[in-house]
């Protein structure tokens, strides 16, 4: 009987050090994200907030997924949105992720307030978010709780200013490319 207990003990204990190591793979992540004649926004992304958005995120960053790419939708005073491969705000990757937010069955603690980043996805379902995201020019708390806040700018709010304040059509695509040259993990 101790055998069975010592052997139970063992897997409980590889299992436990197994969780252990994979929660810690999706930590906190410093990004740099350089956008073409407007300058630099650094992100730190929280991965106990939403995991499975940061690893989807850094993933994407890592594989150059968004370099070129633009931010294609503008509202002043709302947020900045960009991640679209196609620039028009219907495309993405080729993986959709979970929503990590409290309609969705998810606890995420971060509140989009300005300078928060957050996963867009499509009204319906819930678990249609891809690569696109946006960065919130002001606070946007009627958001919380419908999408999955990831992270927030550390350095570079001036930047998100002066692309909140490029001019848009009516239907808030910029009339100006607005062009993010990298996105890039950074060691701090």
């Amino acid at each position: 009987m101790k055998k069975i207990i010592a052997i139970i003990m063992a897997v409980l204990s590889l299992f436990m050090f197994t969780a252990c190591e994979s929660e810690s793979e999706v930590g906190t992540y410093n990004i740099e994200m350089s956008v073409k004649d407007f300058g630099i926004i650094k992100l730190q992304l929280d991965g106990s907030a939403a995991p499975i958005t940061v690893e989807n995120f850094v993933n994407l960053v890592n594989d150059g997924f968004y370099d070129g790419l633009t931010f294609h939708r503008i509202i002043s005073g709302f947020m900045i949105q960009g991640g679209d491969p196609e620039g028009t705000g219907m495309g993405g990757s080729e993986n959709k992720i979970k929503g990590e937010f409290a309609i969705n069955g998810y606890d995420n603690p971060i509140s989009h307030k300005r300078g928060v980043i957050s996963m867009a996805r499509q009204s319906y379902p819930y678990d249609s978010a891809s690569s696109q995201f946006f960065i919130c020019h002001e606070d946007c708390t009627q958001l919380d709780g419908q999408y999955a806040a990831f992270g927030h700018v550390t350095e570079g709010m001036e930047v998100v200013d002066k692309i909140a304040a490029v001019k848009t059509d009516a239907n808030d695509y910029p009339l100006e490319k607005v062009v993010i040259e990298y996105i890039k993990v950074i060691e701090e």
